[in-house]
């Protein structure tokens, strides 16, 4: 039998990390990754046989269980078809009405291969419709990987953004100022100095990337209002929130409307795809109606919208998120009590579908700074006997975790016994 650590040496000779994307390599988990073979409703399979119950859910877009048979029925029943055509299909205008029936701020909406590429393509729509070039984003935010994004906070507030990886030039991010997540006073304050150069804001509505953080009441009704009296655009980042964590996503939950939106996998089935649409007096820029270019070969790809297509629309059965709510909250609940009666100092926060664990004794977290001043050799740990005890977890304490309809009682109820031992030896 190959073991994932003989699949990982193997990897790493010509894949740079033995890994595809960073967070996959259980870098701070000090341990090899697990390599699956095959998923199933909840559950993931290694390559060694063993079953885990899967809180990813490949990142969020996995929301009806993994092999979905449904899902799994539509791309099959166009795969005999081809698998990319380079032309226009039926299938990228079923797509498109049915996310503006659901997302009713998304007026017009272009498809992507990404979720990275509908976030670039949307600050560059923004930028192009206000014509200014400073954007806003926060820290502890993460919206990909292009250049503009990568750029974490100077010394001050409102001093130039500095590159937060080699290969991003310094010019660049003098373009981007990072402020704090949650902190209402600061955006008004930059805005008040700066705002009229400022293209756009580009928010997680909740946060994903440095766990599960909610906004606090206002945060997003600011971002809303300093966009409208400076003439700037303001970007939901749902590439996460959208159709998880409600039918309409965070803009739905919270009830502030963006004037673009993003969103990512999940409106492919899980399959590579992602989207960017708003207002339509904006989208009109976007090529060929406008001169603000973007192109994609295997944009609305035609397997990626049947699996799409298919999804959201078992999600907008009555009562889906409702459910789905309610299974986060006994977990999360359950988790809490467990780590209580060991005395572990631990909460958790959730938002509809996405859940997050913090080990620390503040009451709540709510920005990157109280984010990384949680115990990480205590997450390590845990999710260490978790793993140990067939719980799958995201392997990097800064990053949210996701149920999925799949999920059953007998599940979570073997999640809390697996976190009831993993607490002991805490």
């Amino acid at each position: 039998m190959t073991t994932s650590a003989e699949l990982f040496e193997r990897a790493s000779r010509h894949i740079p990390g033995g890994v595809n994307s960073p967070v996959r390599a259980f870098k701070g988990m000090h341990r090899p990754p697990v390599f699956m073979e095959r998923a199933q409703g909840a559950y993931l399979f290694d390559v060694e046989g063993n079953r885990y119950v899967d809180y990813i859910g490949s990142w969020g877009p996995m929301i009806t269980g993994h092999a979905d048979p449904d899902v799994l029925a539509a791309v099959r029943s166009r795969l005999d078809s081809g698998l990319s055509f380079g032309t226009p299909t039926e299938a990228e205008t079923t797509m498109a009405d049915l996310i503006c029936e659901i997302i009713p701020s998304m007026e017009m909406v272009r498809m992507t291969s990404s979720g990275t590429e509908a976030t670039m393509s949307a600050i560059r729509l923004a930028r192009g419709y206000t014509g200014r070039d400073k954007i806003v984003k926060f820290e502890g935010n993460y919206h990909g990987h292009s250049d503009s994004l990568l750029v974490k906070a100077g010394s001050g507030a409102l001093t130039h953004g500095e590159p937060s990886s080699p290969g991003v030039p310094a010019a660049l991010a003098e373009h981007t100022v990072t402020l704090s997540y949650n902190d209402p006073d600061g955006v008004e304050a930059c805005f008040e100095e700066i705002g009229d150069r400022i293209a756009c804001i580009i928010v997680e509505p909740v946060s994903g990337n440095m766990n599960c953080i909610p906004p606090q009441p206002g945060f997003l009704e600011t971002l809303r209002r300093v966009c409208n009296e400076h003439g700037s655009v303001l970007i939901f980042d749902e590439v996460m929130t959208g159709f998880r964590i409600a039918l309409g996503g965070a803009q739905a939950r919270y009830g502030v409307t963006p004037d673009l939106t993003c969103l990512g996998k999940i409106v492919g089935g899980g399959m590579p795809v992602g989207a960017f649409g708003g207002k339509r007096e904006i989208m009109e820029n976007i090529s060929p109606l406008g001169p603000i270019y973007h192109a994609g070969t295997l944009s609305g790809n035609p397997l990626a919208m049947a699996a799409g297509v298919t999804l959201l629309n078992k999600l907008q059965v009555p009562g889906f998120h409702d459910a789905l709510t309610q299974r986060v909250d006994t977990l999360c609940h359950g988790l809490k009590e467990r780590a209580d009666a060991a005395g572990v100092p631990m909460i958790t926060q959730s938002s509809g579908g996405m859940f997050g664990i913090f080990f620390t004794s503040q009451s709540r977290v709510d920005n990157f700074a109280q984010a990384t001043a949680c115990n990480p050799e205590a997450f390590r740990s845990f999710f260490t006997a978790m793993l140990d005890h067939g719980v799958y977890l995201a392997p990097s304490a800064y990053e949210a975790s996701f149920m999925s309809s799949a999920h059953t009682a007998e599940d979570i109820q073997l999640t809390l016994d697996a976190a009831e031992k993993a607490f002991a030896t805490m």
